[in-house]
């Protein structure tokens, strides 16, 4: 029975493997979502735009809502 099952799930490793590597790659960038030092860069990037004025207060209260929402939800 162990050959035969081998025969017939072999050709699903490959998938297998891609869907772990895809679990790999989501974990990590939960991660980093939620990392308080990546959270603060984000945040201080968006202040500085603002204060260069590549941004407006508006955008700026809208990008710093949208990284609020994605670290808390």
């Amino acid at each position: 029975m162990g050959l035969v099952s081998t025969i017939f799930t072999w050709p699903m490793l490959p998938v297998k493997g891609l869907i772990r590597l895809a679990e790999m790659i989501q974990e990590q960038a939960e991660r980093e979502l939620h990392n308080p030092a990546a959270v603060r860069r984000r945040l201080e990037a968006i202040e500085e735009a603002r204060q260069a004025g590549e941004i407006s207060e508006e955008e700026e209260r809208a990008a710093v809502e949208q990284i609020m929402k994605q670290v808390t939800g």
